[in-house]
């Protein structure tokens, strides 16, 4: 799959296992998004996709890189829904 595919597909995702915060923007917790069945079927390299996309600017959080586990409760909020 190319980056921007899989961009899109972890905007959908984001949008469908996160809610709103009180800016408008949708968020997700970084455990949410790994421990999920669909995500880890859809995603080879969820940490990869989720670098591309902040690079991007569609999604920001805080630090570089997540770790499973560690970074369980880091939120990843959607900036944009579109590439």
């Amino acid at each position: 799959m190319n980056v921007e595919h899989e961009i899109k597909l972890l905007i959908e995702e984001i949008k469908r296992l996160g809610s709103p915060n009180s800016d408008g923007n949708v968020c997700v917790t970084f455990g949410t998004l790994f421990n999920d069945d669909r995500c880890a079927n859809i995603f080879e390299a969820l940490v990869g996709t989720l670098r591309a996309a902040k690079r991007k600017k569609v999604v920001t959080y805080d630090g570089e890189l997540l770790l499973q586990g560690v970074h369980d409760n880091v939120s990843i909020k959607l900036l944009k829904d579109t590439l």
